[in-house]
């Protein structure tokens, strides 16, 4: 609380003195003096509440004293108690009331009376300042209202009806305040949020609430349409709202939201189309791959085998490049997984260099492995992650190089006591390089080192995109630096966890003759003839009896006529597809052909198609393109018993 000056006024300094010690306290601050002029001074310095003058003073009485102070706008509201010894006539109190004073005290002053009077004038001070104080606020808050951009009303609660409003209505509806005036508010909302309008403030009235917000559309008086942010408080049966215009805010928050619902039906058509490229490509591919493999079967001479031989590498390479595309789509969709495992790296590093080795041989290149002495054995990464980023960045640069050496250096860079070890994977060459300028973009999609790079050496450019992808999405870092005819580097960083234990890869023996079943009868639903051929004929090896169905609702009808003990279901079928098909079977069907496994064999990449065809469902997946042994293995699973104990020989 900050303290009441006090002014005393007297030309005797005893008086002053008996003055302070009757009237000292921590809540009044005193300022005295003797001479009527220095009063005066003091009074126009300092914000004086109340002054103690001596009415008898030579210089000037105090009556003048007071007139003056009277006439001074600063000091015009200062209260003035006399203090005099001459007289209590009543002329004399008249007299100084008349110049401005409030009070009289009569020497020899009364302790007692002084302190109370005192007292009370100190109250009447602090009352008066904090009335003026208030004043002053309401005139700020005015003509903060009168200036506001947005529009300010009270509104009868009994009828709601606005009792007052501030001129931006003007601006905001084009009606004058006066107009506004006695008008519901509610009239103002469109016809189609007056009931809405109407109920929220209902609410806001019967639950007593201090603050709610709230948007609805209003009416210009030109008869436009406007978006409105409201802020409502209730009080003492009166509803204040602040209205403001939020119509650029709703325009561009409902452009968001196009752009949003754009944005996601693009996602979905292009997640679609993806899905639907993978099927439409992988199914060909997957027909030419498996004919291919019958074919090494049947008695062929060389020539032939040679053949077969291109055949398969070019439909492989075909395949690469479809899987390149659809990782790079995933990637992007954030549909892209990185499981890490307990892995042996030294071993998928060997195994990488031992799969490319045979293709430096071809060019004559040195092909150069280094492994620090001091790299872990077993870490915790996601093998076949790792196997595709080391492929890419070696087999492009063995595609780039043409003489001299591709290496790549495997060394530590810092380990931790927590098992952490920061692992940098080196790939050198000595090829062509990559250009200053071209560097910086040769990570972005179907971009190459130079624009005649796919006419001399193929490829879509999309191997070093999806390598960067892979890296960021381990956390790592991938980083190039190259000249021009010498040779480029790209260094790989990241950190991985040691492990102790190995995950041991599950490998599919490849057998020339692959086991019998017994008495077992199959139902092929698939639409594409060339895999409907290629899938019988592994069944006819298998002494497996089939139906063939290439729609779903035939698949049903067959199940319906015959018994089968498992079915093969590609998913994407005309009229009615696999996912329907195995619901309709799991649903429909009595037992026990209800529980018949079943696989499904989607040349999809998508792990949600391969979610989907478990949840609607089917057993077990088989993406397309497989090989024999994969397929003979996952029959041999579900059908426990069936196959023959021993192969023939």
């Amino acid at each position: 609380m900050n303290p009441v000056n006090i002014l005393i006024v007297d030309d005797k300094e005893e008086n002053i003195i008996a003055l302070e010690a009757l009237l000292k306290r921590n809540d009044i601050k005193l300022f005295t003096t003797t001479s009527p002029n220095d009063a005066l001074k003091i009074a126009w310095e300092n914000h004086i509440s109340i002054a103690l003058v001596d009415v008898q003073m030579p210089e000037m009485d105090g009556f003048e004293l007071v007139e003056m102070l009277k006439s001074n706008p600063r000091t015009k509201d200062i209260m003035v108690i006399f203090v005099t010894a001459i007289s209590k006539e009543a002329r004399y109190a008249v007299k100084g009331f008349d110049a401005g004073a409030v009070d009289y005290l009569y020497k020899p002053l009364d302790p007692y009376i002084t302190s109370a009077k005192v007292d009370a004038f100190i109250q009447l001070a602090r009352t008066q300042e904090e009335i003026k104080h208030k004043n002053d606020e309401l005139q700020n808050y005015a003509m903060v209202v009168r200036n506001s951009a947005d529009i300010i009303c009270s509104v009868n609660a009994d009828n709601l009806r606005i009792k007052s409003i501030n001129p931006a209505v003007e601006t905001i509806l084009g009606y004058t305040a006066d107009e506004a005036l006695g008008k519901s508010i509610v009239d103002f909302a469109t016809e189609g949020d007056q009931t809405a309008f109407r109920k929220k403030l209902g609410e806001i009235i019967k639950d007593n609430v201090a603050m709610s917000v709230a948007e609805f559309q209003f009416n210009t008086f030109n008869k436009s349409v406007i978006w409105t942010g409201c802020r409502i408080s209730y009080r003492a049966r009166t509803i204040f709202m602040n209205i403001s215009d939020i119509s650029p805010q709703k325009s561009y928050q409902q452009q968001l939201i196009k752009s949003k619902e754009a944005a996601e039906y693009g996602k979905k058509v292009k997640e679609a189309f993806l899905a639907n490229m993978s099927h439409e490509l992988r199914t060909p591919v997957n027909g030419i791959i498996g004919l291919t493999n019958l074919l090494y079967k049947t008695p062929i001479n060389d020539q032939q085998k040679n053949l077969l031989s291109m055949l398969e590498t070019s439909s492989k390479s075909l395949l690469g490049v479809i899987n390149d595309v659809l990782d790079l789509s995933k990637i992007e969709a954030g549909k892209f997984s990185i499981i890490p495992t307990p892995n042996n790296v030294r071993s998928i590093i060997n195994s990488v260099h031992g799969l490319l080795k045979y293709q430096a041989d071809e060019k004559n290149l040195e092909f150069l492995l280094e492994i620090d002495n001091d790299v872990p054995e077993t870490l915790l990464l996601d093998s076949l992650r790792l196997n595709q980023i080391l492929m890419n960045l070696l087999s492009n640069a063995i595609k780039f190089t043409d003489r001299g050496h591709v290496k790549l250096i495997v060394s530590v860079l810092q380990k931790t006591e927590d098992s952490k070890v920061k692992l940098k994977f080196s790939v050198e060459d000595t090829g062509i390089g990559i250009p200053q300028a071209r560097l910086s973009r040769i990570f972005e999609s179907f971009e190459q080192a130079e624009d005649d790079t796919a006419n001399k050496y193929g490829g879509t450019g999309l191997g070093l995109t999806i390598v960067k992808r892979l890296v960021e999405l381990k956390g790592g870092d991938l980083t190039v630096s190259s000249k021009v005819g010498e040779g480029s580097i790209f260094n790989f960083t990241n950190w991985f966890t040691i492990s102790q234990r190995v995950t041991e890869p599950k490998v599919i023996k490849k057998s020339s003759k692959l086991a019998p079943f017994v008495g077992t009868r199959v139902l092929v639903a698939e639409d594409n003839m060339i895999n409907q051929f290629m899938v019988t004929k592994m069944l006819k090896d298998w002494n497996i009896e089939f139906e063939v169905a290439d729609n779903g609702y035939k698949a049903i009808e067959k199940l319906k006529e015959q018994d089968f003990d498992l079915i093969l279901m590609d998913t994407h079928m005309p009229a009615l597809n696999g996912y329907q098909t195995a619901r309709i079977i799991r649903m429909d069907f009595e037992e026990p052909k209800r529980s018949i496994p079943i696989i499904s064999l989607s040349a999809s990449a998508f792990e949600h198609e391969q979610v989907e065809a478990i949840s609607s469902g089917m057993n077990d997946v088989l993406p397309k393109p497989f090989e024999a042994e994969e397929l003979h293995n996952k029959i041999s699973k579900l059908l426990k018993g069936r196959i023959m104990p021993k192969m023939p020989v």
